[in-house]
């Protein structure tokens, strides 16, 4: 087993999580964080057997780092190590070690607030603050407080940037370890000011193919979402024409997993790769043979709008850290180049940190959530306290959809929180299933959640429900059909009650009830940090395609 920077810490990790049970590893990119923690932490006497549950914020990083912990052991994921993300999971009778995306954590945790059988929870990549994170932390800690007296639940809270002394602060001052990073030289290079109406286009393609004649190695390029992805590659195919050196291989969370494989996996002797990519690789990935970065600088995050009370998706400035993160992946494995589309003067100007999801995210199914879990906000401790005037609206949604009967929790609510979907999703399964036109909802549901299978072809629903139904072929668009399909399976496996997961089996401790069943509660509120969210500087957003797409 190679040697990686973290090793030097985690004697000191164990340490620090044998006598306490919280902590805190600040750990940069390259320092191995990922698939050297949870094997270093598995033996230890306090786990006393129990399993490991390490958070990652997405279905593809959670997918690669259970392989890679697996390949560590010499096994096949599965066997001690396995994951479970939406649509897919890899267990067995002896996992120890699951890696899971954030809103697996929260649904397990509604069904058994103890998490028996859960020694540690690892929270991966917890910089990112997505709401599910904060949600999941946050019922952790609640349910530790409430059932794991006697052998509590220790909770790892891990990232390359992390405010420490925060969180350290949220866990009754956590010890705070630090790990150096193995990264090599990065030489920067600046572009120009971006210019108002600006396509972004035109200068990441002139970017990539600068970096092929100048620099050797393959290119990992950053982009906002899909639809600029599709359109660099394009011009990127039309002008390398036909030379056969060079692989172009598109990276976010849609793709099949040969496609992503593909786009991870080193490039075949001989030939160089063109990674095109969202911020799916910002973080937990490692994508072989990378020297070259090229980061346009921008991101798509989601952003609530409270007059429509949808939401929607913005693009925006990425942090320093951000841009600090994905230069990282130039100087992995050798010294690097990183251009940089944007001027120094523009960087001083970033927000250091990205600001929380929570702060402005659409709080509809936190709120089921917690109504689910029986408590106010002010009753958990957070990081960044949910807004009260987007919580309360939330609530409103809940009261219109027959959820929430004077703040509680009514009988066509707790099946909608029982449902992985979003609240109006929810409750458009249920009210068909009630009409008795259940097969028709969840695929409307499907299509709903999954991104439009028939991208320019109009709005015509009547065309989308036939090629889910089989009753048209799909012409170019077999990926987004099979996933709409699997979706809407597990969407009626769930209406019939099928669908039964491997934790939802009741645990009752001697002279208590099932452990989902709340006694009642006298817990404190918690004591919560509130700071404001980070301000970016006002740019000019190049223009998108009239259906933002991530």
């Amino acid at each position: 087993m190679n040697s990686l920077p973290i090793d030097d810490v985690l004697p000191a990790l164990r340490d620090a999580l044998a006598i306490r049970h919280e902590a805190v590893l600040e750990a940069p990119p390259g320092a191995g964080k990922t698939t050297r923690v949870p094997l270093a932490l598995l033996n230890e006497p306090w786990l006393a057997g129990q399993t490991i549950l390490m958070l990652e914020p997405r279905r593809l990083a959670a997918r690669a780092a259970a392989e890679r912990l697996a390949s560590e052991l010499g096994e096949k994921v599965g066997e001690t190590v396995g994951y479970r993300i939406r649509l897919d999971s890899k267990v067995g009778p002896n996992t120890r070690i699951e890696v899971v995306t954030e809103g697996i954590l929260t649904r397990r945790l509604q069904e058994d607030p103890a998490l028996d059988g859960v020694g540690l929870l690892i929270f991966d990549e917890f910089h990112e603050r997505s709401l599910d994170a904060d949600l999941a932390l946050a019922l952790s800690l609640n349910g530790r407080e409430l059932f794991r007296d006697e052998q509590p639940l220790k909770i790892l809270l891990m990232s390359a940037t992390l405010e420490g002394e925060r969180l350290a602060s949220l866990l009754d001052d956590a010890p705070i370890l630090r790990s150096q990073g193995r990264m090599f030289p990065v030489q920067m290079r600046w572009g120009r000011p971006y210019q108002s109406g600006e396509f972004i286009e035109p200068r990441v393609v002139q970017a990539v193919l600068d970096a092929l004649h100048d620099e050797t190695g393959s290119v990992l390029v950053f982009l906002p979402g899909q639809a600029e992805i599709r359109r660099v590659h394009q011009q990127l195919a039309d002008a390398l024409g036909d030379r056969a050196d060079v692989l172009l291989c598109p990276l976010h969370g849609e793709l099949d997993l040969n496609a992503q494989r593909a786009a991870i996996d080193p490039a075949p002797a001989g030939k160089r790769k063109v990674v095109l990519a969202t911020n799916i690789a910002e973080t937990s990935l490692t994508i072989n043979g990378v020297r070259v970065v090229i980061d346009a600088g921008l991101a798509r995050v989601p952003r609530f709008d409270p007059g429509s009370g949808m939401t929607r998706l913005d693009t925006q400035r990425i942090s320093r850290a951000s841009a600090t993160q994905r230069a990282g992946r130039a100087g992995r494995l050798e010294p690097g180049v990183c251009y940089r589309l944007w001027s120094e003067d523009q960087h001083e100007g970033l927000a250091a940190y990205g600001s929380a999801e929570i702060l402005a995210a659409d709080l509809a199914g936190l709120a089921l959530q917690l109504a689910r879990w029986g408590v106010t906000p002010a009753q958990l401790v957070w990081l960044d306290v949910p807004p009260s005037a987007a919580y309360a609206q939330a609530q409103d949604l809940l009261v219109r959809l027959g959820a929430l009967n004077e703040d509680k929790l009514t009988a066509h609510g707790q099946k909608m929180a029982e449902l992985p979907a979003h609240p109006r999703i929810a409750h458009l399964l249920l009210r068909g299933q009630d009409l008795g036109l259940a097969n028709t909802a969840c695929h409307v549901a499907a299509l709903l959640g999954e991104r439009d299978i028939l991208r320019g072809a109009g709005a015509d629903l009547h065309s989308r429900l036939a090629l889910l139904s089989g009753e048209e072929r799909a012409r170019g668009t077999q990926g987004g059909v099979q996933r709409a399909r699997q979706l809407a399976r597990q969407y009626r496996g769930y209406l019939r009650g099928r669908r039964r997961r491997p934790w939802s089996t009741p645990t009752t401790r001697a002279g208590s009830a099932p452990c989902w069943r709340w006694p009642t509660r006298t817990a404190s509120p918690g004591s919560a940090v509130q700071v404001a969210p980070n301000t970016a500087w006002p740019m000019a957003v190049p223009r998108c395609s009239p259906r933002p797409t991530a």
